[in-house]
């Protein structure tokens, strides 16, 4: 029988890593700042004929910005991270294979993938 469980991909901070997230992170600030543009746009041109959308529009707008400085605090945070540290990127499901006589408590132990530099550098078992 396969179950499904989760399993964390942790990433190594290495020199070509930190700088592909701090590419990543002022790519995301630049597209949320682009579209903070063009909703101030449309807004302005609504503004003073429906007041319903411009202020969902309004709304809009401070939720980008709201985006924005917590790209912005990811990118200090990205800055100060020392070389070698791991951090978790994200989670996925893999299945595993459960069969009659398997220890449950060592099927059900956390499972972390780390990676470094693209390449899958160990499997932990925890």
């Amino acid at each position: 029988m396969n179950i499904l469980r989760q399993v964390y991909v942790k990433q190594v901070i290495t020199e070509t890593s930190k700088q592909t997230l701090i590419t990543q992170f002022s790519n995301k600030k630049v597209f949320l700042e682009q579209e903070c543009d063009r909703l101030y746009f449309e807004y302005k041109k609504v503004e003073k004929t429906n007041k319903q959308l411009a202020v969902q529009y309004l709304k809009e707008i401070e939720k980008r910005r709201e985006k924005i400085k917590l790209v912005e605090f990811q990118l200090q945070q990205v800055h100060t991270l020392p070389l070698g540290s791991e951090l978790k990127e994200k989670e996925v499901e893999a299945i595993f294979e459960v069969k009659v006589g398997d220890n449950w408590d060592e099927l059900m132990k956390e499972k972390t993938i780390v990676i470094k530099d693209g390449i899958v550098e160990q499997i932990r078992l925890r």
